[in-house]
């Protein structure tokens, strides 16, 4: 499915931090308030910035684990909740008007700006990290061709076609028939209709979600979705992530169809094997638990830092 939300293998991946600082709210440009929390390097100044954008539904204390581990690195990083989901809920889910889009358009580009501001003066590079939904839409943020990299996490166009035999018909039921019958009947989408420990979603993020996934093309074939369409403006390296047991949400086809949206941009495309960092399975969730850690965060980042020069020459600590 084209985005996420929390399972039980999320829970109790987050770390504290001495160097976390969660005294912080984005301002949309609707005015909306957006809980968020920076991670600043324990020792000196910061040598880059990193913004972390989250799946769908998932709070940004699952990150804080791998939020820490970059800060350590010397970068400054940034973590958000998208509006209605965990600190940016506001009242009864039910009353929320959120949508896909308000947290594509309005609330990544809330965060981007934050980000933008913490670099200036110094220029500092910029680091996106987009985990599912927010490496999906990360190209309908203001100012995206800006950074100078982006790293996708099991993101994805999340059309059922791209889909692999029963998780594709799993996908077409779920987004033609599920959510909107619960949604109807609820007026959103609760967690328990989406599995154990999920988080519920607002009604209109829910009804988007199906919406987009019954269109081939996905967001990026929303007419409405145009005018915010910034992929093909992205020159630096992009690098997205499919994870070798992922089937269900991002498998390779659906991975490979979203980096043919940065069509001029420095795009790779990396697999990863939960053998490689040492675990027997790590579907959509697993690389950002504290086990692997930084054993699989590593791995990550050292293909982008050493393509991008910005990175690669802004003196962080060494990668381990």
């Amino acid at each position: 499915m084209s985005s996420t939300t929390i399972h039980p293998s999320v829970r109790g991946a987050a770390a504290s931090s001495g160097h976390r600082d969660d005294g912080h709210a984005l301002i949309a440009e609707d005015g909306r308030r957006l809980a968020a929390s920076w991670f600043e390097p324990p020792q000196g100044s910061a040598r880059a910035v990193a913004l972390v954008s989250a799946a769908t539904g998932v709070p940004r204390g699952f990150y804080a684990a791998f939020a820490q581990w970059l800060a350590s690195r010397g970068y400054a990083v940034l973590t958000y909740d998208y509006r209605g989901i965990a600190g940016s809920r506001e009242g009864a889910l039910r009353r929320e008007r959120a949508t896909m889009r308000d947290w594509a358009v309005l609330d990544m580009s809330a965060a981007l700006a934050a980000a933008e501001l913490r670099r200036e003066g110094r220029g500092l590079p910029l680091l996106l990290v987009g985990h599912s939904f927010g490496g999906n839409c990360i190209a309908f943020a203001r100012g995206v061709e800006r950074a100078d990299a982006i790293l996708g996490v099991g993101s994805q166009l999340g059309e059922p076609r791209l889909y692999p035999g029963v998780h594709g018909a799993v996908a077409q039921v779920f987004f033609r028939a599920w959510v909107p019958s619960v949604v109807a009947a609820f007026g959103h989408l609760p967690g328990w209709a989406l599995g154990p420990g999920a988080q519920p979603l607002p009604a209109g993020v829910a009804r988007q979600w199906g919406a987009w996934g019954l269109r081939r093309g996905w967001a990026y074939a929303d007419p409405a979705m145009a005018p915010h369409r910034s992929a093909s403006a992205v020159l630096a390296p992009v690098h997205l992530w499919g994870i070798d047991d992922d089937l269900t949400y991002a498998p390779p086809r659906a991975v490979d169809a979203l980096a043919a949206q940065f069509r001029n941009a420095a795009v790779q495309r990396h697999q990863l094997a939960p053998a490689d960092v040492g675990r027997r399975r790590l579907g959509h969730f697993g690389v950002f638990r504290r086990d692997p850690g930084p054993r699989a965060w590593a791995r990550l980042l050292a293909p982008i830092e050493a393509a991008t020069p910005a990175l690669r020459t802004a003196g962080l600590q060494p990668l381990g």
